[in-house]
């Protein structure tokens, strides 16, 4: 079977399935030797995941030693050996490649262009999936829209409060907006005001880790000098 965590590793004997969509549309069509190894591979261990999800990260097959002896490629040209033979894959239609930024780092996965398939790959290109710590992929709740998340932690949303939300979502990005909203319930300060003038503060002087410590630190530094009309209505 393959292994669940892992580089995949195909057992000696082991009977594996290949989707009907192979032997009918892929197989006529695939004229190069890596490409097909690669396409029977990664749909033999896809075929063997366990769980609803299937997935093989780029990592996961790269880590792959008998994959790497199969394509026959050296160890200083694998990795971008086996990008090129993947992008091919994708190309024809044998497996769809999505992309997640968990962090920095860009990792890139690999799913079956089948129903199931096709239906997680819409899911992360919503953003509505994610890698969890667990090697898995996890499916978040949906976000409450920026108008919701005002009523919902400051108060009443005025003609003029939602006009200039939709503003600022125009100027913010959304995770600036939700922070923001996020800073002024911390310190009690719980007005539009206070909101757009973190924005703004933002926008100006960037959001590192030394502005927020000199900027905030409770709402009592709020009560007098230049920044008090910040707990203002």
């Amino acid at each position: 079977m393959i292994a669940r965590r892992g580089a995949p590793v195909v057992r000696d004997l082991e009977p594996v399935a290949l989707p009907a969509y192979f032997f009918s549309e892929l197989l006529p069509a695939i004229d190069n030797l890596a490409e097909l190894k690669l396409t029977v591979f990664c749909l033999a261990a896809l075929g063997q995941k366990e769980g609803k999800r299937r997935y093989l990260r780029f990592s996961e097959l790269q880590s792959d030693e008998s994959l790497q002896k199969a394509l026959a490629a050296a160890d200083s040209a694998w990795p971008e050996s086996l990008r090129r033979i993947l992008n091919r894959a994708v190309a024809r239609g044998a497996l769809l490649e999505a992309a997640i930024a968990p962090g920095e780092k860009v990792e890139r996965f690999y799913l079956p262009n089948d129903e199931k398939g096709r239906a997680l790959y819409k899911q992360i290109q919503r953003g509505d999936w994610r890698p969890a710590a667990d090697d898995d992929i996890e499916v978040l709740p949906p976000r409450p829209s920026i108008y919701a998340l005002y009523e919902e932690n400051i108060g009443v949303l005025t003609p003029m409060i939602a006009e200039s939300l939709k503003e600022a979502q125009a100027s913010y990005p959304r995770e600036w907006i939700e922070d923001a909203i996020r800073y002024a319930v911390e310190r009690n300060a719980r007005s539009w005001r206070y909101i757009s003038k973190v924005l703004e503060a933002w926008q100006q002087e960037g959001r590192s880790r030394e502005f927020s410590e000199r900027h905030y630190r409770g709402p009592r530094k709020y009560t007098a000098g230049k920044r008090k009309d910040f707990i203002k209505s």
